[in-house]
């Protein structure tokens, strides 16, 4: 081999070496940098759920007028910072409130089986299905259908799209009969205003009663002007369907997981949720399934911790809030510890990966 070659060569080998050194790192750390995105837009969609979730108990609670963003955060434990970094105002966020709860009917809705049944059918198993989705949740349907009313711009234009699609459903009753062919649009869009009007009062006074219980009453109401009187007595003399099942039901809520639900996904754990916390009950969830119980040193590397106090503080911590549990001897013993979720832990940890990498929505024009 020529000398004159040779070096050439070896500076091409010596290169490539450098380059895959060099690629090796950026690949690296676009790794890094992408396990690092996922669990802080899972964080931004909790702390948007939480938010959401607050602001439906202050809503019901203190009546919208007298919310402020101040009651929201003081119950959301979330920053006045990460508010404003998720919504422009109040108003906002309760059209937000507004829009998940239409999103979680319609998909309750669609989850009916409606296609294929003749019309007053599907009026009553939808019917059924409303209610039944606002009497699981009543502070979120007092929040929707009472204190929606004094909400502003986007809050009262998604509640008039909303009356517009079920006005929509009762407005093909006039395809029903001659005499339904002798109603207009305005008696479809009354019939709902009345219905809704009648829900509105029985959640403003806290009524006992189900909602689920008014089916047969509403549905004669709305069947009345398209069929007339005999089937609207038979509509009310009908017994109700059975209860929606609970899979059904949270087979409803599972299609949304990757909204953010007007829900606290930490409902009743007492801390403020920081990107260190979602990587750390990640890191245990991940490294417990595949063997033994994560150490401190464990967690920490794959968490990227390097302050071993700090890791200790906040495992410790999430020990005392029962979301984690130390199987390990620990350092009384001589041995290391042995971190795995709690059932409450595993909660917690499934709620954070349900709201794993969709981007936030964007906000509600006014």
């Amino acid at each position: 081999m020529p000398a004159s070659v040779a070096p050439g060569r070896e500076r091409g080998r010596s290169s490539g070496r450098a380059a895959g050194r060099i690629g090796g790192g950026l690949a690296g750390r676009r790794v890094a940098r992408a396990e690092e995105a996922q669990p802080r837009s899972q964080l931004v969609a909790i702390q948007r759920a939480r938010l959401l979730a607050a602001a439906v108990g202050a809503v019901d609670e203190l009546g919208y007028a007298e919310t402020s963003v101040a009651n929201i955060v003081a119950r959301s434990r979330v920053s006045r910072r990460t508010f404003y970094e998720t919504f422009a105002n109040r108003d906002e966020c309760l059209a937000a409130v507004l829009e998940d709860a239409l999103e979680r009917a319609a998909l309750e809705l669609r989850g009916a089986g409606l296609e294929g049944l003749a019309w007053r059918e599907r009026l009553r198993v939808g019917l059924w299905r409303i209610l039944s989705f606002l009497d699981r949740d009543p502070a979120l349907a007092r929040v929707c259908v009472v204190q929606a009313l004094g909400g502003g711009p986007a809050t009262l234009a998604l509640r008039e799209r909303a009356m517009a699609h079920l006005a929509d459903a009762v407005d093909e009753g006039r395809r029903e009969s001659a005499r339904g062919g002798e109603c207009t649009r305005l008696t479809a869009e009354g019939l709902v205003g009345a219905a809704y009007m009648i829900v509105y009062g029985r959640l403003a006074r806290h009524a006992p009663e189900p909602l689920s219980d008014l089916l047969g009453e509403l549905l004669g109401l709305i069947v009345l002007p398209y069929l007339g009187p005999a089937a609207a007595r038979r509509e009310q003399a009908r017994p109700a369907p059975p209860a929606v099942p609970a899979t059904l039901a949270a087979e409803a809520e599972a299609g949304l997981t990757a909204s953010r639900m007007a829900r606290d996904p930490l409902d009743g754990v007492t801390m403020r949720l920081t990107y260190r916390t979602v990587r750390v009950l990640q890191v245990v969830a991940e490294l417990s399934r595949s063997g033994a119980g994560p150490s401190n040193r464990q967690v920490a590397d794959h968490a990227g911790i390097a302050d071993p106090g700090q890791v200790s503080k906040l495992l410790r911590r999430l020990q005392q809030l029962e979301l984690l549990q130390n199987s390990g001897g620990g350092h009384a013993k001589g041995e290391p510890n042995a971190w795995a979720l709690t059932a409450k832990g595993e909660g917690v940890e499934r709620s954070i990966r349900a709201r794993s990498s969709q981007p936030p929505r964007e906000r509600v024009a006014a």
